[in-house]
């Protein structure tokens, strides 16, 4: 038997054709700002609270836009198991500050693919053909 993907919603904050990533404390591994959709929640808020949480920006739900969805192998997890991630695009003006959860944020091009796991190199390739980063 499969075991069902792991549902997340992500932000994408894009400036000076760089986005957004975020490490976990003591880990060097980037990844996107967001996480696990919780019972009752739209993919959008949960990618909106997640933002608060992780790196303290306050965005609306609904000023999210919804790029795309990437289906892959989920990091650390047993092979076969998904991840479901949507990314949305934050607009904001305002600068993240990591969490006590996050240890560093970092602005980011697909040069830095290699330090990320599958569905972030993917979220790096999709941006690069939108034209969002470099």
């Amino acid at each position: 038997m499969t075991a069902a993907p792991i549902v997340v919603s992500a932000v994408a904050v894009v400036r000076d054709r760089t986005v957004l990533m975020v490490t976990a404390r003591d880990r060097d591994v980037y990844y996107m700002p967001g996480g696990k959709v919780d019972a009752g929640e739209t993919a959008a808020q949960a990618a909106a609270r997640e933002a608060f949480e992780e790196v303290s920006l306050q965005l609306d739900p609904d000023g999210l836009e919804e790029l795309f969805e990437v289906r892959t192998q989920a990091h650390g997890e047993p092979e076969g198991r998904q991840v479901h991630m949507r990314v949305f695009r934050a607009r904001t003006a305002d600068d993240p500050v990591p969490s006590a959860e996050v240890g560093a944020v970092h602005w980011t091009t697909s040069a830095d693919a290699d330090r990320c796991p599958p569905a972030g190199t993917e979220v790096l390739r999709r941006l690069v053909d939108l034209g969002l980063i470099d």
